[in-house]
């Protein structure tokens, strides 16, 4: 058997793979496959490894429908046409549960850069203009205490409430389409409205999938509707949100600052505003970017893989 990888993956998934004596060719160029290029590669594949955005469309995936599985370097799965997989009976599988702690870390790690405006302060340094003591630079502000709004309250945003709830005694309110009663019990969580959400919250970090209920979500009449001290932080997926109403957002002083993790477009324009911007932490992508996690994602693609090989049931399968 045979699979194709679109990018680089943590090195034991590879051995894995090739363990259980799947021979593997993996992309090597330092440049995201193309669209075409990818169908080109897979034509002679048995399976697919897919690492990046890359859109796993009608198109690619009638091209290839002689996939056997299609396992995703992700939890999230909104590049793959689902419908389209299901009628051709290409299983696709994520790697769920795994990458929660790291990447409620880096919203954490937001949080605190965006409130004391760590990124512009280090820039300063960078540009010789860390000059001699002042009492009221470009001041930050406390989260000690505050509220931390949560849309979307699954796994990775119950790890970013407990990290907030246990470090900094932040009360937790969440929007979700279903109550989560375990972090209710666990945290004293308190499901609310979304629009409770939006004026309630002093931190609102984004955690949901990006669905077409989603793709928008936070425009700038939502944006109007938060804490003129609200930090808004999307570790999510950039389509959440609008970047031309966010960047106005902050320019106007609707909201108080932003980090995120996650851009639309992605790669982020290096003369995009936000990058300029005092009250603004941006990082590229890299929510799931620890040694550890990276590792866990290889070894469930090679579980999904082999699974999907062997003509059974994925054992991380999206449905």
């Amino acid at each position: 058997m045979k699979v194709f990888v679109s990018g680089n993956i943590a090195p034991v998934g590879l051995k894995q793979l090739e363990e259980n004596n799947i021979t593997v060719t993996q992309w090597q160029e330092n440049r995201q496959i193309t669209a075409e290029e990818l169908i080109e590669a897979c034509k002679d594949q048995d399976a697919l490894v897919s690492v990046g955005p890359n859109k796993l469309d009608a198109v690619f995936l009638k091209a290839c429908k002689h996939l056997k599985v299609i396992a995703l370097h992700s939890v999230g799965f909104d590049q793959v046409d689902l419908d389209t997989a299901k009628k051709l009976n290409i299983p696709i599988g994520n790697t769920p549960g795994v990458l929660s702690g790291a990447t409620a870390d880096t919203a954490f790690l937001l949080m605190l850069a965006v409130s004391r405006k760590a990124f512009f302060s280090h820039k300063k340094i960078i540009q010789g203009d860390w000059k001699n003591y002042e009492p009221a630079p470009e001041l930050g502000i406390e989260v000690n205490g505050k509220t931390l709004g949560i849309f979307g309250l699954g796994k990775i945003g119950l790890e970013m409430a407990r990290k907030c709830a246990a470090a900094y005694q932040m009360k937790v309110i969440y929007h979700n389409r279903s109550r989560n009663e375990e972090a209710e019990k666990e945290i004293g969580a308190k499901y609310v409205s979304f629009d409770t959400l939006l004026a309630q919250s002093d931190v609102l970090s984004i955690h949901t999938a990006l669905t077409p209920e989603t793709k928008d979500k936070f425009t700038l009449d939502v944006f109007k509707q938060m804490k003129p001290n609200a930090i808004f932080i999307n570790t999510a997926r950039g389509g959440i949100h609008n970047e031309k109403d966010l960047i106005q957002a902050l320019e106007e002083k609707m909201i108080w600052g932003a980090g995120l993790d996650v851009t639309n477009p992605e790669p982020m324009d290096k003369n995009n505003p936000l990058l300029a911007m005092e009250n603004v932490a941006v990082l590229p992508h890299i929510g799931s970017a620890t040694e550890e996690t990276r590792a866990a994602m290889a070894k469930i693609i090679v579980q999904n893989i082999v699974a999907g090989l062997k003509g059974e049931p994925l054992p991380f399968e999206v449905k």
